[in-house]
């Protein structure tokens, strides 16, 4: 199955470069009053969509067994390394375009700062669906293309792409910006209702983090955050959404479904999983299920 470009940090020290040593306390602080105001208190199984190295999974605690799917293998282990080996987690390697649980599985999923890798963001959007259950909660963050900074540029003509118009922007390879009424205008088509909007990272600047002690921006991200149901000039957009729609129920005792034939079931080994459909083999490897290449025939 042909799927669009995959963005890969296999190997990479992400976590350690760009959060750990990086001064995005700030930005990390925010991110986590958005999603504690977003997220429902609890519930059975969340989806953690592009967890790489666990950031967020503590602040799923309220949800009784958290999946952590990343395209990395390396960053489900910096993860694994960091959350134990509780059986609360369940660490998943596998593309977002070709998810490979069964349909209606989770009462809960998160996407924070992964869309804007997604070169055909609806797509994935429509997958992440199909694994929620009728009336699950969706929380979404994308990096908004209509942000001041954005807006200034464009009428200084000090860039060429316009903040206002509804398409995405690639700005880097594989990394994309997004207009807020698009992303409200798919959730809807694809089956979800919108129900909360805020903005975050009001004071994503250089300068304003060095000037201003961390809790003062903190404080005021807070307060500021709750203007996103008004207007949306914030690089970091976040939105909870409802799986709406026509109900899908889980296949009962079915848990993941194979990503290339959709079978659903698998049968599971020491070190793979079988396909009772196809026939193909997935690999377990040191605690992660890797859904992104079948095992060669023997």
């Amino acid at each position: 199955m042909t799927t669009p470009p995959v963005c890969d940090y296999e190997g990479s020290d992400y976590q350690a470069v760009f959060w750990d040593r990086g001064e995005r306390e700030y930005e990390d602080r925010v991110e986590a009053i958005a999603l504690k105001r977003l997220l429902p208190p609890g519930g059975q199984l969340m989806l953690e969509l592009g967890a790489g190295a666990g950031r967020n999974t503590p602040r799923y605690n309220g949800f009784e067994r958290v999946v952590l799917l990343d395209y990395s293998t390396t960053q489900l282990a910096q993860a694994r390394q960091r959350l134990g080996d509780s059986e609360k987690y369940i660490y998943v390697a596998a593309d977002i375009y070709r998810l490979p649980f069964v349909d209606g599985l989770f009462d809960g999923a998160t996407m924070i700062r992964t869309l804007h890798h997604m070169a055909d963001a609806p797509r994935a959007l429509a997958q992440v669906r199909n694994v929620l259950r009728f009336g699950a909660v969706f929380v979404l963050e994308f990096a908004n293309k209509q942000n001041l900074k954005a807006i200034l540029r464009w009428l200084l003509h000090r860039q060429g792409w316009n903040p206002f118009a509804p398409e995405p922007v690639e700005f880097v390879e594989l990394n994309f910006d997004f207009h807020p009424g698009t992303v409200r205008n798919w959730l809807t088509e694809i089956g979800f209702r919108v129900e909360k909007t805020l903005t975050v990272s009001h004071f994503r600047m250089g300068l304003f983090k060095r000037l201003v002690p961390t809790p003062i921006l903190v404080f005021f991200d807070s307060l500021a955050q709750w203007t996103g149901e008004l207007w949306q000039l914030t690089p970091s957009v976040f939105l909870s959404a409802r799986a709406a729609g026509k109900a899908v129920q889980a296949v009962e005792g079915a848990f993941f479904k194979c990503p290339d034939c959709g079978h659903a079931g698998l049968d599971e080994k020491a070190d793979h999983l079988r396909c009772g459909g196809c026939g193909k083999k997935w690999a377990i490897r040191e605690g992660i299920y890797d859904f992104r290449y079948p095992l060669p025939d023997r």
